[in-house]
């Protein structure tokens, strides 16, 4: 059990830390948020980044690999997924960053 809760621990740190510097990994964007002017992009990017309303009902998991932004009256959402370094598989540990890479998807509430 303390083996889960360390490994838990730790991929929960390292999703944090994609989420504040998404050089630790891949971020994908929809159609729909790929389009949006510059400005609303990097609106939406920097309320990712500050997401911390993590609860037991959103995260029950306790992973912080999932959120919902609202900005300018429309709903984001994002998803961490796990995948091995060559992005073929999902990953063997998702708490070793040697042999996983994150990717992050950002959608449109309406692409989901």
């Amino acid at each position: 059990m303390a083996a889960h809760a360390e490994t838990l621990t730790t991929n929960t740190a390292l999703n944090d830390l994609f989420r504040l510097d998404f050089s630790r990994g891949r971020v994908v964007m929809t159609p729909g948020v790929a389009a949006l002017p510059q400005r609303a992009l990097c609106d939406l990017l920097r309320a990712v980044q500050n997401f911390d309303a993590f609860t037991p009902d959103n995260d029950p998991h306790s992973e912080h690999d999932f959120g919902k932004v609202a900005i300018g009256g429309e709903t984001y959402l994002w998803k961490i997924d796990y995948y091995d370094a060559h992005l073929e598989h999902s990953s063997p540990n998702p708490a070793d960053p040697a042999v996983t890479t994150r990717v992050m998807t950002i959608m449109r509430g309406d692409e989901y």
